[in-house]
């Protein structure tokens, strides 16, 4: 069973696309007009505007999808059930720590996209931000084995696909995608267990010792005390970045 069949029922509620990540995005496909959208979930981040075809494994996340969303096939990154080179680019937004396979999902996108890859991902390169760090440092621990790091992630693209580049995502202060730093100058969403559900980092935790701390030291102003630097912030990196291959000659 894929991981959102079970934690992706309420999905739609607070994983909204956010305006200034779906701009990165947008900037990153360039002029590409057709795209596979891999690990598409409800559709959150597919363009408008341009011929967009998803792939996703849960049927709970398909179900999910807007009326007029395109099309989505139901697969895996690992064996897309798509054509070779049947799209300008191949796009996967926060999806590939759910692959069994890194490698065989990036030589898959390669495969089926013609000109370029976009990824949104984490790397753990940043380090933990101040959720992982004083209250749910399991989620950290675990994070680093699934994320690649960047220079692991940019040397299998350019050894299968082809030259890469990879830039900060900031995330800003009133985000609407509830992803896992998405409130990280709202600290008290994070008490609200509907908000967590549709986080997958929660999933494979017990959050209420955690989450009893938060609420103490928000009670206590002691999370005012320790991060009051972040009040003043638009945005901050805690780690997301946005990856651009352009599919060319792979060197492996």
């Amino acid at each position: 069973m894929a991981v959102y069949d079970t934690i992706g029922r309420t999905y739609t509620n607070y994983r909204l696309p956010d305006p200034q990540i779906a701009g990165a995005i947008e900037e990153a496909l360039g002029d590409a007009r057709s795209i596979a959208n891999i690990g598409a979930g409800a559709g959150s981040y597919e363009p408008a505007g341009r011929s967009v075809i998803g792939v996703e494994p849960s049927e709970v996340m398909i179900r999910q999808r807007p009326a007029g969303a395109a099309p989505c096939l139901q697969g895996t990154a690992e064996a897309l059930p798509l054509e070779s080179k049947s799209a300008d680019a191949a796009m996967a937004v926060l999806t590939m720590h759910h692959w069994s396979d890194l490698e065989g999902g990036l030589r898959e996108m390669a495969r089926v996209a013609r000109r370029r890859i976009v990824l949104v991902t984490w790397v753990p390169d940043g380090g933990p931000f101040w959720l992982t760090r004083d209250y749910f440092p399991e989620i950290f621990a675990y994070d680093t084995t699934v994320f690649p790091a960047g220079s692991d992630l940019m040397g299998k693209l350019e050894r299968f696909a082809g030259p890469a580049r990879m830039k900060s995502l900031s995330i800003p202060h009133d985000c609407r995608d509830g992803m896992l730093a998405a409130y990280w100058r709202r600290p008290e969403l994070y008490l609200e267990a509907d908000r967590r559900r549709s986080m997958s980092s929660f999933s494979r935790i017990d959050a209420e010792p955690g989450v009893a701390k938060l609420r103490a030291d928000l009670a206590s102003g002691r999370w005012g005390e320790r991060n009051r630097g972040l009040l003043p912030l638009d945005s901050l990196d805690v780690g997301y970045r946005i990856v651009i291959c352009e599919v060319g000659t792979p060197t492996h």
